[in-house]
């Protein structure tokens, strides 16, 4: 199970960090993602990060503004986006690959197995 948190309503320029908390003891196992939707609009990749987090990548979109960072100790991924935009408007989700090995990163939805609830990221111009 997971857990997302963190999402508000902030204005352009300004900074939020999302968290994703996961219950479980293989939590360091997982690779781990998040992604979002916009109102209508699909949902897309923003970023994912691999087992012991020296792998990483991101969306063009955001590359430079958001970064992703995992606590194993602690079962949390989280999500620090700087510089914000309306175009970040979306409900964020984070996601977890439980099937995975050392190194390996994912970028489509359907590679992933769990799922949190997903938090709203409003931001206003």
């Amino acid at each position: 199970q997971l857990q997302a948190s963190g999402g508000g309503l902030v204005q352009a320029g300004d900074s939020l960090k999302l968290s994703c908390v996961a219950s479980g003891r293989t939590f360091s196992r997982y690779t781990m993602g998040w992604f979002r939707q916009a109102p209508g609009k699909e949902r897309e990749f923003v970023a994912v990060i691999s087992w012991g987090g020296t792998i990483r990548y991101y969306a063009d979109s955001v590359k430079g503004r958001f970064t992703i960072s995992r606590d194993n100790a602690e079962n949390t991924v989280y999500l620090q986006m700087n510089k914000l935009n309306p175009e970040d408007t979306a409900q964020y989700y984070c996601a977890a690959r439980t099937a995975s090995v050392a190194g390996a990163v994912y970028f489509r939805d359907y590679d992933y197995d769990l799922w949190g609830q997903g938090t709203l990221v409003t931001v206003s111009s």
